[in-house]
Protein backbone atom coordinates (compact mmCIF):
# COMPACT_ATOMS: atom_id res chain seq x y z
CA UNK A 1 0.00 0.00 0.00
CA UNK A 2 1.25 3.72 -1.11
CA UNK A 3 0.39 7.20 -1.11
CA UNK A 4 -1.20 9.58 1.09
CA UNK A 5 -1.51 12.79 -0.13
CA UNK A 6 -0.20 19.62 0.92
CA UNK A 7 2.52 21.34 -0.55
CA UNK A 8 3.13 19.46 3.59
CA UNK A 9 3.63 15.86 3.52
CA UNK A 10 2.75 13.81 6.58
CA UNK A 11 2.10 10.46 7.49
CA UNK A 12 1.69 8.56 10.87
CA UNK A 13 0.41 4.96 12.08
CA UNK A 14 -0.69 3.43 15.25
CA UNK A 15 0.02 -0.50 15.80
CA UNK A 16 -1.23 -2.18 18.72
CA UNK A 17 0.81 -4.29 20.33
CA UNK A 18 -1.21 -6.44 22.16
CA UNK A 19 0.07 -10.05 22.73
CA UNK A 20 -1.95 -13.25 21.59
CA UNK A 21 -1.63 -16.43 22.53
CA UNK A 22 -1.36 -17.86 18.64
CA UNK A 23 0.18 -16.30 15.61
CA UNK A 24 -2.90 -14.02 14.06
CA UNK A 25 -4.61 -14.98 10.88
CA UNK A 26 -6.60 -11.61 10.43
CA UNK A 27 -5.63 -7.87 10.52
CA UNK A 28 -8.14 -4.96 10.88
CA UNK A 29 -6.36 -1.85 9.59
CA UNK A 30 -8.21 1.81 10.19
CA UNK A 31 -8.06 4.51 7.51
CA UNK A 32 -9.71 7.49 7.25
CA UNK A 33 -11.02 7.36 3.60
CA UNK A 34 -13.65 4.95 2.01
CA UNK A 35 -12.33 4.09 -2.01
CA UNK A 36 -14.78 5.43 -4.44
CA UNK A 37 -14.85 2.50 -6.37
CA UNK A 38 -12.38 -0.21 -6.34
CA UNK A 39 -10.80 0.46 -9.96
CA UNK A 40 -7.14 2.45 -9.15
CA UNK A 41 -7.51 3.21 -12.97
CA UNK A 42 -10.22 5.12 -12.94
CA UNK A 43 -10.04 7.75 -11.02
CA UNK A 44 -12.07 9.09 -8.01
CA UNK A 45 -10.49 9.50 -4.91
CA UNK A 46 -7.26 7.69 -6.54
CA UNK A 47 -5.24 7.82 -3.19
CA UNK A 48 -7.98 6.39 -1.15
CA UNK A 49 -8.31 3.44 -3.75
CA UNK A 50 -4.83 2.66 -4.03
CA UNK A 51 -4.58 2.11 -0.12
CA UNK A 52 -6.66 -0.81 -0.64
CA UNK A 53 -6.16 -2.39 -3.86
CA UNK A 54 -2.38 -1.57 -4.70
CA UNK A 55 -0.05 -4.59 -4.42
CA UNK A 56 -3.00 -6.34 -2.03
CA UNK A 57 -5.13 -7.01 -5.71
CA UNK A 58 -3.34 -5.32 -8.35
CA UNK A 59 -0.28 -5.76 -9.60
CA UNK A 60 1.89 -3.34 -12.23
CA UNK A 61 4.64 -3.96 -14.45
CA UNK A 62 7.00 -2.86 -12.05
CA UNK A 63 6.62 -1.41 -7.93
CA UNK A 64 7.83 0.52 -5.52
CA UNK A 65 9.57 -0.66 -2.70
CA UNK A 66 9.46 1.27 0.81
CA UNK A 67 12.79 3.03 -0.13
CA UNK A 68 10.87 4.56 -3.27
CA UNK A 69 13.35 2.47 -5.50
CA UNK A 70 11.88 0.40 -8.49
CA UNK A 71 11.55 -3.44 -8.44
CA UNK A 72 9.73 -5.40 -10.77
CA UNK A 73 6.53 -6.65 -10.35
CA UNK A 74 4.80 -8.39 -13.18
CA UNK A 75 7.42 -7.49 -15.62
CA UNK A 76 10.63 -9.87 -14.25
CA UNK A 77 13.15 -7.62 -16.30
CA UNK A 78 13.44 -4.73 -19.14
CA UNK A 79 15.37 -3.24 -21.48
CA UNK A 80 15.99 -0.44 -22.47
CA UNK A 81 17.32 1.08 -25.98
CA UNK A 82 20.32 3.40 -26.32
CA UNK A 83 18.00 6.55 -27.49
CA UNK A 84 15.74 5.79 -24.03
CA UNK A 85 12.44 5.35 -26.52
CA UNK A 86 11.68 1.92 -26.15
CA UNK A 87 11.30 -0.28 -22.96
CA UNK A 88 10.79 -4.21 -23.90
CA UNK A 89 9.19 -5.30 -20.69
CA UNK A 90 10.05 -9.36 -20.14
CA UNK A 91 6.62 -10.74 -18.11
CA UNK A 92 6.04 -13.03 -15.70
CA UNK A 93 5.17 -16.38 -17.13
CA UNK A 94 2.06 -18.40 -15.52
CA UNK A 95 0.46 -15.75 -13.90
CA UNK A 96 -3.72 -15.90 -13.35
CA UNK A 97 -6.06 -12.96 -12.86
CA UNK A 98 -7.91 -14.03 -9.88
CA UNK A 99 -11.33 -15.08 -12.08
CA UNK A 100 -8.74 -17.55 -13.31
CA UNK A 101 -8.42 -15.71 -16.48
CA UNK A 102 -4.35 -15.85 -17.87
CA UNK A 103 -2.65 -12.93 -17.82
CA UNK A 104 -0.24 -11.94 -20.73
CA UNK A 105 1.36 -9.24 -22.84
CA UNK A 106 -2.30 -8.39 -24.52
CA UNK A 107 -3.21 -7.14 -21.15
CA UNK A 108 -0.37 -5.28 -20.54
CA UNK A 109 -1.59 -3.21 -24.52
CA UNK A 110 -4.90 -2.93 -24.05
CA UNK A 111 -4.66 -1.58 -19.96
CA UNK A 112 -1.92 1.06 -21.44
CA UNK A 113 -3.96 1.92 -24.55
CA UNK A 114 -6.62 2.55 -22.55
CA UNK A 115 -5.26 4.80 -19.66
CA UNK A 116 -3.42 6.83 -22.49
CA UNK A 117 -6.60 7.24 -24.76
CA UNK A 118 -8.85 10.10 -25.14
CA UNK A 119 -11.68 8.92 -23.39
CA UNK A 120 -9.13 7.74 -20.11
CA UNK A 121 -11.16 8.26 -17.23
CA UNK A 122 -7.20 8.00 -15.28
CA UNK A 123 -6.80 10.21 -12.71
CA UNK A 124 -2.87 10.34 -13.44
CA UNK A 125 -3.06 10.57 -17.25
CA UNK A 126 -0.32 12.17 -17.33
CA UNK A 127 1.64 8.94 -16.37
CA UNK A 128 1.08 7.91 -20.05
CA UNK A 129 0.72 10.87 -22.30
CA UNK A 130 4.52 9.77 -23.52
CA UNK A 131 3.19 6.54 -24.59
CA UNK A 132 3.68 6.73 -28.57
CA UNK A 133 2.77 3.37 -28.75
CA UNK A 134 2.21 -0.56 -26.89
CA UNK A 135 3.56 -3.58 -29.04
CA UNK A 136 2.92 -7.05 -27.93
CA UNK A 137 6.41 -9.17 -29.12
CA UNK A 138 5.16 -12.38 -27.69
CA UNK A 139 2.91 -13.32 -24.42
CA UNK A 140 5.56 -12.90 -22.42
CA UNK A 141 7.06 -9.56 -24.22
CA UNK A 142 5.73 -6.09 -24.57
CA UNK A 143 7.26 -3.13 -26.01
CA UNK A 144 6.56 0.06 -25.14
CA UNK A 145 7.81 3.53 -27.49
CA UNK A 146 8.02 6.69 -26.47
CA UNK A 147 7.91 10.15 -27.92
CA UNK A 148 10.48 11.23 -25.83
CA UNK A 149 12.76 10.00 -23.31
CA UNK A 150 11.54 9.61 -19.53
CA UNK A 151 13.62 8.98 -16.90
CA UNK A 152 10.96 8.57 -14.69
CA UNK A 153 8.74 5.93 -16.65
CA UNK A 154 9.76 3.09 -14.80
CA UNK A 155 9.03 4.65 -11.17
CA UNK A 156 5.28 5.97 -13.21
CA UNK A 157 4.93 2.40 -14.42
CA UNK A 158 5.26 1.26 -10.26
CA UNK A 159 1.91 3.66 -9.03
CA UNK A 160 -0.84 2.16 -8.21
CA UNK A 161 -2.45 4.30 -10.93
CA UNK A 162 -0.73 2.23 -13.67
CA UNK A 163 -1.72 -1.36 -12.55
CA UNK A 164 -2.59 -3.91 -15.14
CA UNK A 165 -5.88 -5.43 -15.35
CA UNK A 166 -7.96 -7.59 -18.02
CA UNK A 167 -10.09 -6.51 -20.52
CA UNK A 168 -12.46 -9.28 -19.62
CA UNK A 169 -13.34 -7.62 -16.33
CA UNK A 170 -12.12 -4.13 -16.68
CA UNK A 171 -15.93 -3.05 -16.82
CA UNK A 172 -16.56 -4.30 -13.49
CA UNK A 173 -13.77 -3.95 -11.57
CA UNK A 174 -15.29 -0.56 -9.83
CA UNK A 175 -17.12 -3.01 -7.54
CA UNK A 176 -16.09 -6.51 -7.97
CA UNK A 177 -11.97 -6.29 -8.33
CA UNK A 178 -9.92 -8.19 -10.32
CA UNK A 179 -6.57 -8.63 -10.09
CA UNK A 180 -3.26 -10.78 -10.09
CA UNK A 181 -2.48 -9.91 -6.68
CA UNK A 182 -2.26 -11.94 -3.27
CA UNK A 183 -5.65 -11.21 -2.41
CA UNK A 184 -9.71 -10.26 -3.85
CA UNK A 185 -12.24 -9.09 -2.50
CA UNK A 186 -14.15 -10.26 0.00
CA UNK A 187 -16.89 -8.22 0.84
CA UNK A 188 -17.60 -4.76 0.76
CA UNK A 189 -20.14 -3.17 3.42
CA UNK A 190 -20.34 0.36 2.35
CA UNK A 191 -19.43 3.46 4.77
CA UNK A 192 -18.36 0.44 7.43
CA UNK A 193 -15.93 -1.78 6.30
CA UNK A 194 -14.19 -3.58 3.28
CA UNK A 195 -12.33 -7.10 3.61
CA UNK A 196 -9.81 -9.15 1.56
CA UNK A 197 -9.33 -12.75 1.47
CA UNK A 198 -6.20 -14.59 -0.42
CA UNK A 199 -6.56 -14.95 -4.13
CA UNK A 200 -6.99 -18.99 -4.99
CA UNK A 201 -5.05 -18.39 -8.19
CA UNK A 202 -2.24 -16.08 -6.71
CA UNK A 203 0.64 -17.93 -8.00
CA UNK A 204 3.48 -16.47 -5.32
CA UNK A 205 3.33 -17.18 -1.91
CA UNK A 206 0.56 -17.74 -0.42
CA UNK A 207 -0.58 -14.77 1.98
CA UNK A 208 0.36 -14.87 5.65
CA UNK A 209 -3.40 -13.44 6.73
CA UNK A 210 -6.15 -15.23 6.05
CA UNK A 211 -8.70 -11.67 6.33
CA UNK A 212 -7.90 -8.08 6.47
CA UNK A 213 -10.13 -5.76 7.12
CA UNK A 214 -10.11 -1.63 6.35
CA UNK A 215 -12.41 -0.41 8.70
CA UNK A 216 -13.09 3.08 7.35
CA UNK A 217 -13.14 5.73 10.44
CA UNK A 218 -12.95 9.47 9.33
CA UNK A 219 -13.74 10.87 12.82
CA UNK A 220 -11.30 11.27 14.94
CA UNK A 221 -12.99 10.51 18.24
CA UNK A 222 -13.71 7.54 16.96
CA UNK A 223 -10.92 6.78 15.50
CA UNK A 224 -9.12 7.66 19.26
CA UNK A 225 -11.90 5.34 20.77
CA UNK A 226 -11.18 2.26 18.15
CA UNK A 227 -7.18 2.51 18.25
CA UNK A 228 -7.81 2.78 22.14
CA UNK A 229 -10.33 -0.33 22.38
CA UNK A 230 -8.27 -2.50 20.43
CA UNK A 231 -10.92 -2.25 17.62
CA UNK A 232 -8.29 -1.73 14.97
CA UNK A 233 -5.03 -3.81 15.33
CA UNK A 234 -3.36 -0.41 12.62
CA UNK A 235 -4.34 2.71 11.56
CA UNK A 236 -2.48 4.36 8.69
CA UNK A 237 -2.38 8.43 8.51
CA UNK A 238 -4.39 8.57 11.92
CA UNK A 239 -6.87 11.73 11.69
CA UNK A 240 -6.15 13.30 14.58
CA UNK A 241 -2.28 14.02 15.19
CA UNK A 242 -2.90 15.84 18.27
CA UNK A 243 -3.38 12.69 20.16
CA UNK A 244 -0.03 10.74 18.95
CA UNK A 245 1.93 12.01 22.15
CA UNK A 246 -1.01 10.86 24.63
CA UNK A 247 -0.61 7.34 22.37
CA UNK A 248 3.07 7.04 22.58
CA UNK A 249 2.90 6.95 26.35
CA UNK A 250 0.59 4.23 26.01
CA UNK A 251 2.57 0.67 26.04
CA UNK A 252 -0.31 -1.41 24.22
CA UNK A 253 0.10 0.97 21.37
CA UNK A 254 3.09 2.03 18.84
CA UNK A 255 3.10 5.30 17.03
CA UNK A 256 5.16 5.22 14.14
CA UNK A 257 5.82 8.48 12.23
CA UNK A 258 6.89 8.91 8.76
CA UNK A 259 7.21 10.68 5.30
CA UNK A 260 5.08 10.25 2.52
CA UNK A 261 5.48 10.52 -1.31
CA UNK A 262 2.66 12.50 -1.91
CA UNK A 263 2.45 16.45 -1.32
CA UNK A 264 -1.42 18.25 -0.19
CA UNK A 265 -1.41 21.48 -2.92
CA UNK A 266 -4.11 23.88 -2.66
CA UNK A 267 -4.96 24.55 -5.97
CA UNK A 268 -6.50 27.54 -8.61
CA UNK A 269 -8.40 27.36 -11.79
CA UNK A 270 -6.03 29.90 -13.59
CA UNK A 271 -8.62 29.63 -16.22
CA UNK A 272 -10.57 32.05 -14.87
CA UNK A 273 -9.90 35.59 -14.00
CA UNK A 274 -8.51 37.03 -12.06
CA UNK A 275 -6.78 34.17 -11.14
CA UNK A 276 -5.53 33.85 -14.93
CA UNK A 277 -2.93 36.18 -13.93
CA UNK A 278 -0.11 34.99 -12.43
CA UNK A 279 0.48 37.94 -9.95
CA UNK A 280 -2.97 37.29 -8.47
CA UNK A 281 -1.55 33.44 -8.14
CA UNK A 282 1.80 34.66 -6.44
CA UNK A 283 0.07 36.86 -4.13
CA UNK A 284 -1.96 34.16 -2.93
CA UNK A 285 0.98 31.93 -1.90
CA UNK A 286 2.48 34.82 -0.30
CA UNK A 287 -0.70 35.25 1.95
CA UNK A 288 -0.52 31.34 2.96
CA UNK A 289 1.85 30.76 5.98
CA UNK A 290 2.05 26.89 5.48
CA UNK A 291 3.87 26.44 8.27
CA UNK A 292 0.13 27.82 10.53
CA UNK A 293 -1.11 25.51 8.73
CA UNK A 294 1.01 22.18 9.47
CA UNK A 295 1.06 23.83 13.13
CA UNK A 296 -3.28 24.32 13.27
CA UNK A 297 -4.42 21.27 11.10
CA UNK A 298 -1.81 19.02 11.77
CA UNK A 299 0.11 20.06 15.28
CA UNK A 300 3.10 19.96 13.83
CA UNK A 301 3.38 17.01 11.66
CA UNK A 302 4.18 17.93 8.29
CA UNK A 303 7.02 19.98 5.94
CA UNK A 304 6.91 22.98 3.98
CA UNK A 305 8.01 21.80 0.33
CA UNK A 306 6.88 25.12 -1.82
CA UNK A 307 7.02 22.66 -4.88
CA UNK A 308 5.35 19.50 -6.13
CA UNK A 309 8.23 17.12 -5.29
CA UNK A 310 7.95 15.17 -1.64
CA UNK A 311 11.38 15.51 0.22
CA UNK A 312 12.22 11.39 -0.36
CA UNK A 313 12.07 12.29 -4.55
CA UNK A 314 15.59 12.67 -5.75
CA UNK A 315 13.86 15.82 -7.57
CA UNK A 316 13.18 17.43 -4.68
CA UNK A 317 14.31 21.16 -4.20
CA UNK A 318 13.10 23.17 -1.12
CA UNK A 319 11.48 26.26 -2.89
CA UNK A 320 9.45 27.83 -0.23
CA UNK A 321 11.54 31.04 -0.70
CA UNK A 322 9.91 31.71 -3.82
CA UNK A 323 6.24 31.99 -2.29
CA UNK A 324 7.09 32.38 1.35
CA UNK A 325 4.87 33.97 3.79
CA UNK A 326 4.58 37.91 3.20
CA UNK A 327 1.23 39.81 3.78
CA UNK A 328 2.20 42.91 3.01
CA UNK A 329 3.88 41.38 -0.23
CA UNK A 330 0.50 39.74 -0.82
CA UNK A 331 -1.66 43.29 -0.43
CA UNK A 332 0.83 45.15 -3.06
CA UNK A 333 0.62 42.93 -5.54
CA UNK A 334 -2.90 42.49 -5.54
CA UNK A 335 -3.40 46.36 -5.41
CA UNK A 336 -0.83 46.23 -8.68
CA UNK A 337 -2.84 43.97 -10.38
CA UNK A 338 -5.88 45.98 -9.87
CA UNK A 339 -7.85 43.35 -7.61
CA UNK A 340 -9.78 44.47 -4.87
CA UNK A 341 -13.18 42.83 -3.16
CA UNK A 342 -11.91 39.55 -4.81
CA UNK A 343 -14.21 36.61 -3.31
CA UNK A 344 -13.57 33.23 -4.35
CA UNK A 345 -14.81 29.54 -3.31
CA UNK A 346 -12.63 26.83 -2.13
CA UNK A 347 -13.78 23.73 -2.55
CA UNK A 348 -12.40 21.00 0.29
CA UNK A 349 -12.75 17.41 0.41
CA UNK A 350 -13.47 15.10 2.95
CA UNK A 351 -10.03 14.27 4.16
CA UNK A 352 -9.39 15.62 8.04
CA UNK A 353 -6.07 17.69 7.38
CA UNK A 354 -7.74 19.29 4.37
CA UNK A 355 -11.36 20.62 6.39
CA UNK A 356 -8.54 21.45 9.25
CA UNK A 357 -6.71 23.64 6.67
CA UNK A 358 -9.39 25.43 4.71
CA UNK A 359 -10.50 27.78 7.90
CA UNK A 360 -6.93 28.35 8.38
CA UNK A 361 -6.15 29.46 4.48
CA UNK A 362 -10.10 31.65 4.61
CA UNK A 363 -8.57 33.53 7.74
CA UNK A 364 -5.12 34.17 5.86
CA UNK A 365 -6.75 35.30 2.54
CA UNK A 366 -8.66 37.70 4.65
CA UNK A 367 -6.05 39.11 6.06
CA UNK A 368 -4.79 40.38 2.53
CA UNK A 369 -8.72 41.29 1.86
CA UNK A 370 -9.39 37.99 0.04
CA UNK A 371 -12.99 36.97 1.15
CA UNK A 372 -12.79 32.98 0.86
CA UNK A 373 -16.41 30.86 0.59
CA UNK A 374 -15.44 27.42 1.99
CA UNK A 375 -17.48 24.76 0.77
CA UNK A 376 -17.09 20.96 2.30
CA UNK A 377 -17.80 18.42 -0.40
CA UNK A 378 -17.80 14.84 -1.01
CA UNK A 379 -15.19 13.27 -3.12
CA UNK A 380 -17.34 12.30 -6.21
CA UNK A 381 -18.41 16.42 -6.23
CA UNK A 382 -14.30 17.21 -5.46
Amino acid sequence: MRKSLILLALAGALMSTTAYAAPRTDLVIGIQLEPTNLDPTTGGAAAAIRSVTDLNIYNGLTRIDKDGAVQPDLATSWDISPDGLSYTFHLKDGIKFNDGTPFSADDVKWTLDRDRGADSKSAQKQLFANIASVDVVDPTTVKVTLTAPQGDFLYDMGWGDAVIVSQKSAATNVTTPVGTGPYQLGEWVKADHLTLVPNPNYTGAKPALDKVTFKFISDPTAASSAVQAGDVDVFSGFPAPELLEQFKANPDLVVTVGSTQGETIAAMNNAHPPLDNVKVREAIAHAIDRKAIIDGSQFGYGTPIGSFFPPGDPAYIDLTSISNFDPAKSKQMLADAGVKDLTLTFKVPPAAYARAAAPIIQQELADVGIKVNVVNVEWADW
